[in-house]
């Protein structure tokens, strides 16, 4: 294979292996993504004038069914076939992972509710900090484990917060397998009765769909589902609002967009969490002001956007390094926004190439997309 132009001929083999045309994948990609492409954007893809962009890849791989990896590098057939190969291994992971969840289960053992509740406090401050591959790994351990519990309604809840955060793992390398973890944890909710735990999953679910501009029906979805069940102001809904926002703002509804930050900031009042509580599963005034800091600067809106970036900042603890770097990183989004596209670019691949590379996620990677391709151009 031409390692120049592989990802067009790769993309063309695996539209061919299902039986699509070029109209249905660009029907599936726009359904996964919410963003409209047409049939023509596929032709310049598979006849190589083109190269997708990191965003566009992205959906590629899930709605293809495929690892990122794959679709991100130009591998040859070799390569391709191997990386298949190697998921031969799989049942024999899930094998082991249903093992220790049974004989957890048959011995009578495994966490106590309120162990589970303290277990869900260390994951929430570990996602802050640590990486999605040794969060994923060790949650799906304690998945494995807690399935074999969920006899209660408390129980439940817990598992609900655990596939919540499991999905966060899968930020874009199988968009597909993060939202059907999504829709499995809202499940989980429901089963739970908690009402602000149902609300919570579902706007956790909106913000990190939302915020990475990925499956935004999806996300629109849920943060709909969670303002329905309930309008008290909590975390969850706060979440839901801010989801919905960021998906109105890249869509091109910028009055929604603004008028939703506006009922944000009246429910973080309400319901925001203390400023030194550095979690998932929190929402400080610091975070809040990563949220508004995107929003903004997506929208446009420059005066807002740099308020919302130094009070942040102001706040952000200096143990969370990826935090700070989202913040320049939208600064070099209202760059490109405001027309200095060159600028911009540049002041936020410095402020992305400052971060170690061992605490660069997904997201990041995605924000870099946007930066770079304003409007997630097709090229």
């Amino acid at each position: 294979m031409d390692r120049k132009h592989g990802v067009g001929k790769l993309i063309r083999e695996l539209r061919d292996a299902r039986g699509w045309s070029q109209g249905n994948l660009a029907d599936a990609l726009t359904e996964q993504s919410g963003q409209a492409i047409n049939r023509e954007s596929i032709s310049r893809w598979e006849s190589c004038k083109h190269k997708p962009s990191l965003y566009w890849l992205r959906h590629l791989a899930s709605v293809l069914d495929v690892p990122l990896a794959v679709m991100e590098s130009d591998v040859d057939r070799r390569k391709f076939l191997a990386s298949f190969a190697a998921t031969a291994v799989a049942p024999g992971i899930a094998s082991d992972l249903l093992a220790q969840g049974f004989t957890a289960r048959l011995q009578g053992e495994g966490p106590s509710v309120d162990q589970w509740g303290h277990i869900l406090v260390g994951y929430g401050a570990d996602y802050m900090t640590s990486g999605a591959a040794d969060i994923q790994k060790r949650l799906a351990v304690d998945l494995a484990i807690i399935q074999q519990q969920c006899d209660t309604p408390r129980m439940w809840a817990h598992a609900a917060r655990l596939m919540t955060l499991f999905a966060k793992t899968f930020p874009g390398s199988d968009g597909a397998k993060a939202v059907q973890w999504y829709r499995m944890a809202a499940e989980s909710a429901d089963r739970s009765g908690d009402v602000d735990t149902r609300v919570w999953v579902r706007g956790r679910a909106a913000i990190a769909l939302g915020y990475e501009g990925a499956s935004l029906p999806i996300a629109n979805m849920f943060a709909d589902q969670a303002l329905e069940i309930s309008d008290r102001p909590t975390l969850g809904r706060l979440n839901a609002i801010y989801g919905k926002s960021h998906s109105a703002a890249i869509t091109g509804d910028h009055d929604t967009a603004r008028a939703l930050d506006t009922e944000g900031r009246r429910v973080f009042d309400q319901s925001g969490s203390e400023d030194a509580e550095a979690s998932d599963y929190a929402v400080p005034y610091w975070r809040l002001g990563v949220f508004r800091s995107l929003l903004r600067a997506r929208l446009g809106d420059e005066s807002d956007a740099i308020d919302a970036q130094d009070e942040a900042r102001r706040l952000l603890p200096p143990t969370l390094p990826r935090f700070a770097t989202h913040l320049e990183m939208h600064r070099g989004l209202m760059l490109v926004r405001a027309g200095d596209r060159d600028g911009g670019t540049a002041y936020a691949r410095a402020a992305l190439e400052a971060l170690p590379p061992e605490k660069h996620s997904l997201t990041l990677r995605m924000l870099m997309d946007e930066i770079e391709t304003p409007g997630n151009s097709l090229a």
